[in-house]
């Protein structure tokens, strides 16, 4: 099937922007201009492409021609690129917060002069969405199974144990770890699509919305909260192994722990800039994952 490069624009315009008149302005053309074409596409497709809500978004029709309307920008620009010297590629890159703290931003760091790199912070268990919906170009994931129109390989594994200070352990579990401890026990969550501690509760025979939680919806701050003594909180040797070393947290149960496996995916439809941030995201990963 013949695809109009207009039509495939004025679509994923539509769908970024949520109106018809924000994609106008941007393409330069009438509301008009854009809903015909739009129609056009959905002729030629014999299907509804648009959910015509405000915002606007893509039925699940409209969302493989958005990812290839997304797929053709990133091939246009990096052919241009090669013409033109002063254009820069760009890779939008869905990751964990964990990830992108502990060993994801060092490992782009070297691409940082040559590559316009956009990060876009997901839970790991949900990155792989943006890669359905052509959001993203390439994603850290959980899911190991390739999204359509990816590939799909093994990281490797990041290990999370429960953790909390020393004085809130005594506080909350001076006489031991166990159903009764943990649900009285505050603890720190991620987001709301955090589920590693809402895990470790449940194998525990704990309800996970009975113990006072606090949001902390950033990596690092994440840590800090654990840190001061909030709750306890799921992390990573990657990011608690100086303060276990300096005695500043301490498990709440040896080495219990979740290990969650982390796969790369990518666009099947290669640039050489995405391929440059997915052999430097390859070469981190056998460093920092087990």
């Amino acid at each position: 099937m013949d695809w109009d490069l207009g039509q495939l624009r004025a679509l994923a315009a539509a769908v970024d922007l949520g109106t018809l008149d924000a994609a106008a302005r941007t393409l330069h053309v009438t509301p008009s201009a854009v809903s015909q074409r739009i129609k056009a596409l959905e002729q030629q497709t014999g299907a509804v492409l648009l959910h015509r809500d405000r915002p606007v978004h893509p039925t699940p029709a409209g969302e493989p021609l958005v990812r290839l309307a997304r797929q053709v920008d990133a091939l246009t620009a990096d052919a241009t690129r090669h013409l033109v010297a002063a254009r820069t590629p760009r890779v939008t890159l869905a990751v964990n917060g964990d990830s992108l703290t502990t060993w994801v931003l060092p490992a782009l760091a070297p691409l940082a002069a040559d590559v316009a790199i956009e990060i876009v912070r997901e839970d790991q268990d949900v990155t792989a969405e943006l890669l359905r919906d052509g959001r993203a170009m390439a994603a850290v994931t959980t899911q190991a199974r390739p999204v359509q129109g990816c590939t799909a390989e093994p990281l490797g594994t990041m290990r999370y144990r429960p953790l909390a200070t020393p004085a809130f352990v005594d506080r909350w579990f001076a006489a031991g770890v166990d159903d009764a401890s943990l649900a009285a026990a505050p603890v720190v969550v991620f987001d709301a699509d955090d589920r590693l501690q809402d895990r470790w509760l449940r194998a525990r025979g704990v309800d996970p919305a009975v113990p006072l939680r606090h949001l902390v919806p950033a990596s690092a701050d994440f840590a800090t909260a654990v840190r001061l003594g909030w709750g306890w909180g799921m992390l990573p040797a990657q990011q608690s192994g100086d303060d276990e070393a300096a005695g500043r947290l301490v498990p709440l149960a040896g080495d219990d722990g979740i290990d969650v496996p982390l796969h790369w995916q990518q666009w099947s439809l290669r640039t050489a800039a995405l391929d440059a941030v997915a052999d430097h995201v390859r070469t981190a990963a056998r460093g920092a994952l087990t």
